[in-house]
């Protein structure tokens, strides 16, 4: 079903809307949701929140890129229920994976403020949009849906080994391109 038949389900609202969302969306969500809190009850309860979500915002909303308002805001309540459970022992991947970008994040920079903030928003936007389609790939499954190297490694036909490396260049493109863009890195 077409993302604009299942918006149009929400605003008629069918329940419906919630299980055409989950067969189109729900591997992908639960996916993310895991690489964040790397627990399958938790990562089904903030599935669970995360349709009642989408329900109580649609209607008014009618979203333009809705498979990204959907990750968006799985992504957020896994990263509230993260933080909620953060005494977890063992590193998540979502953990992980924001260690690997730890040198590009410009710890030197004051981006405490929300102008600073948004200008490294745009800059890292404009470094993805030079990126091959197959690196700025790999870079957002592992940065933004928190995928395990072996996952990105099955995608791209590439090993575990050869994702990691590529990932590390990626970084470090990113790195150069931020300190060329004034970010103190």
């Amino acid at each position: 079903m077409e993302d604009k038949e299942i918006i149009a389900l929400y605003w008629e609202r069918s329940e419906r809307a919630i299980e055409e969302t989950d067969i189109k969306y729900g591997k992908l969500c639960r996916s993310l949701s895991m690489g964040i809190v790397d627990d399958r009850r938790d990562s089904e309860e903030v599935i669970n929140d995360s349709w009642l979500a989408v329900w109580n915002t649609l209607p008014p909303q009618w979203p333009k890129f809705f498979k990204a308002y959907v990750c968006r805001i799985v992504k957020n309540l896994s990263l509230k229920r993260f933080t909620h459970d953060h005494a977890l022992k063992r590193k998540c991947m979502y953990e992980q994976s924001l260690e690997e970008l730890n040198d590009c994040a410009g710890r030197g920079a004051a981006i405490d403020d929300a102008v600073m903030k948004e200008e490294l928003v745009k800059a890292v936007n404009r470094f993805l949009g030079e990126l091959s389609d197959n690196n700025r790939d790999i870079f957002l499954e592992r940065y933004w849906f928190a995928s395990s190297l072996e996952e990105i490694g099955e995608r791209h036909g590439i090993s575990k080994k050869t994702a990691s490396m590529r990932l590390s260049r990626i970084r470090e493109q990113l790195r150069k391109y931020l300190r060329k863009e004034g970010y103190d890195i």
